[in-house]
């Protein structure tokens, strides 16, 4: 009955077209509805920071190799998964992120906890010729991000994140290009307000070991020692599932 239902509906065209229509309806409410409650079914953690305009600014040069294709930014509540990557991850963690990196693609490892994994050397060498320290790798080389950052844009960005509804006050607009270079510059005068505007637990180092220059490098390898530190929320809930 429903195979003859099937064939005649395939002769009405209208009734088809209907019929899709419908099946389309229906498959983007289910999709979409979730959407209007989102604020009241992901709690944002009290402790997340934004990223800052250097990170950021690695985050951006992370999309345009396309690295997200390879790698996935989302731990799955697998206990092989907990065992290699750490605590599973949450909603509220991406709250901050537009477009979100979760994916599902995992040619390489997932990266969402590599933050502090690996010393910053070890990701510039890494991303200038992943064969001289993962001998086996298939990733390909990144020596061109050596070349110097221009941040230029970083404040216009700020300003649109934060009408997105990410909190960048108007002071780390202001100041975006500048405190993307006193990060890679721990002992100049700025240094101390990115701390102030971003948190004690920032980072503050010349990340690709050369504090004379701001490069691409610079920025890839602070947004890469970010993932995972944002907020404490994931490592919190692991162990108050542990009790």
């Amino acid at each position: 009955m429903p195979l003859r239902l099937h064939y005649n509906l395939e002769k009405i065209s209208m009734g088809l077209v209907g019929a899709i229509i419908v099946a389309a309806s229906v498959g983007g409410i289910v999709e979409i509805a979730p959407l209007f409650t989102i604020d009241e079914t992901v709690e944002i953690p009290a402790d997340l920071r934004p990223q800052t305009p250097l990170e950021l600014a690695g985050r951006q040069i992370y999309m345009r190799e396309g690295c997200y294709a390879c790698h996935s930014q989302m731990v799955r509540s697998l206990a092989d998964e907990l065992d290699r990557y750490g605590p599973y991850s949450l909603a509220g963690e991406s709250a901050y992120d537009h477009p979100m990196l979760w994916g599902s693609k995992r040619t390489g490892p997932d990266i969402a906890r590599l933050g502090g994994k690996y010393s910053d050397a070890w990701h510039v060498e890494h991303l200038i010729n992943p064969r001289n320290v993962v001998p086996a790798s298939i990733m390909p080389a990144y020596p061109w991000l050596m070349r110097p950052l221009d941040t230029a844009l970083l404040g216009g960005e700020l300003a649109t994140l934060a009408r997105l509804g990410v909190p960048y006050s108007n002071e780390m607009i202001a100041d975006a290009q500048a405190d993307a270079l006193a990060q890679s510059r721990p002992d100049s005068d700025g240094a101390a307000g990115v701390q102030e505007r971003y948190g004690e637990s920032v980072a503050l180092r010349a990340f690709d070991g050369n504090p004379a220059e701001l490069t691409e490098m610079d920025a890839v390898v602070a947004y890469l020692q970010s993932l995972g530190t944002l907020t404490q929320a994931p490592y919190q809930a692991m162990k108050e599932a542990a009790k």
